[in-house]
């Protein structure tokens, strides 16, 4: 990232940081619209968002885990949603970057490539001459409708063998959008549903799962940087942290900017600030979001750490991935829903960020790879010795 020409991770962060206050002021509208403004995803482009985790062969920055933290969490100041679709770009892109380098240059041929995803085998794929055909539906695809290409998750059945998941990537114009993102959460992400009726895909835009599963691209170039060359899931779960260190860092300074002036009705405080209660819960509330920080930083750190020295990754360390994203998630709503408390029946007016954000968190607490409960779990049971009850490690 010290190359000239490729902006360093101070300089990413700060093109993020100036683009907050667009972000903040297209966030009702998007909650509105259940979409980002278009202003919003150029302003993203420009900030250089969509070339985090492309190939810097295609002129992309390819960064660590640790500048995607950064660069996600200040976008997350802005807007969970914003935030959200930059975050998922950022792992079906990375997933893309398993494949051949034929598929990369048709992918990767936009300046801006935007690749939208999920990781739910919702779909059947059947062989064919040349490739396979796919039909299923897929849920909650954030960004679908700023997004070129989808990476699908089907299972792919045989004539011989056993069945088996693929991922494969498509363009957006071969699938069909389906309007159905109406929800209390993460309302501006527009994360539709999308459809696949009897869509052929080439054989060489198809790959098993376990390829990106396990960090092993088939792309003779990808291969030679240690970025692509880390399993799914850790990366997918450092990619996710930043953007929930955001939505805490958005709750405090929502709360500390209603703070002056504000009263505590039906008691004999003129200002919430004099309040000892306000002093525990704004206390409380921090300390929390540090922890979060903590969890959100010691998995940047082994990610990028384990990368740059090509070592291998037990499945302690991989659960932990998870179990460390999952605690993040319980520490900022919990951070969240002592000051959108705090905040006093006037927060429940729309225009007020607080309970938006308050929404915001507990719709990402609710997501089957972050949720808190479950990730502990899968981490205490290796803990205890068994093996992992669950593919997505």
């Amino acid at each position: 990232m010290t190359k000239i020409g490729f902006p360093s991770r101070r300089q990413l962060t700060s093109k993020a940081s100036d683009i907050v206050p667009i972000l903040q002021k297209h966030a009702p509208w998007a909650e509105e619209n259940r979409r980002l403004h278009d202003e919003v995803v150029e302003a993203m482009a420009d900030a250089g968002v969509f070339r985090l985790r492309k190939p810097k062969r295609y002129d992309g920055y390819e960064v660590n885990s640790e500048t995607l933290v950064d660069v996600l969490s200040e976008l997350g100041r802005g807007d969970a949603s914003a935030a959200w679709v930059a975050t998922v770009y950022t792992i079906p892109g990375w997933m893309a970057c398993m494949f051949p380098d034929e598929v990369q240059d048709e992918v990767f041929a936009d300046p801006d490539t935007r690749i939208c995803g999920t990781l739910s085998p919702s779909a059947t794929a059947t062989p064919v001459k040349g490739g396979v055909v796919v039909n299923g539906r897929w849920q909650f695809i954030s960004g679908a409708h700023h997004s070129q290409w989808q990476q699908i998750i089907a299972i792919l059945v045989p004539p011989d063998g056993e069945p088996h998941p693929v991922m494969a990537l498509v363009p957006m114009s071969e699938l069909q959008i389906v309007d159905d993102w109406h929800t209390s959460g993460l309302r501006g992400t527009g994360s539709v549903s999308t459809v696949a009726n009897k869509v052929f895909v080439p054989e060489e835009r198809v790959l098993p799962l376990m390829a990106a599963v396990d960090g092993e691209p088939v792309s003779r170039h990808t291969a030679e940087s240690r970025v692509y060359r880390t399993p799914l899931l850790p990366v997918a779960a450092s990619s996710s942290s930043g953007c929930i260190v955001g939505l805490g860092k958005a709750a405090k300074q929502a709360f500390a900017e209603r703070l002056p002036g504000r009263k505590i009705t039906y008691t004999d405080y003129d200002s919430q600030r004099d309040a000892p209660l306000t002093h525990l819960q704004v206390a409380e509330s921090t300390m929390k979001l540090d922890e979060a920080e903590f969890h959100v930083r010691r998995l940047a750190t082994t990610v990028d750490t384990k990368g740059a020295e090509g070592s291998d990754w037990t499945i302690e360390e991989r659960v932990l991935a998870r179990a460390d994203l999952g605690q993040a998630v319980r520490l900022v709503r919990e951070s969240v829903d002592i000051l959108a408390t705090a905040s006093g029946g006037t927060s429940i007016y729309s225009d007020v960020p607080i309970q938006r954000i308050a929404r915001d968190i507990h719709a990402v607490h609710q997501h089957a790879l972050m949720h808190p409960n479950t990730n502990a779990e899968l981490y205490g049971r290796v803990l205890c010795g068994l093996p992992p009850n669950s593919q997505y490690v």
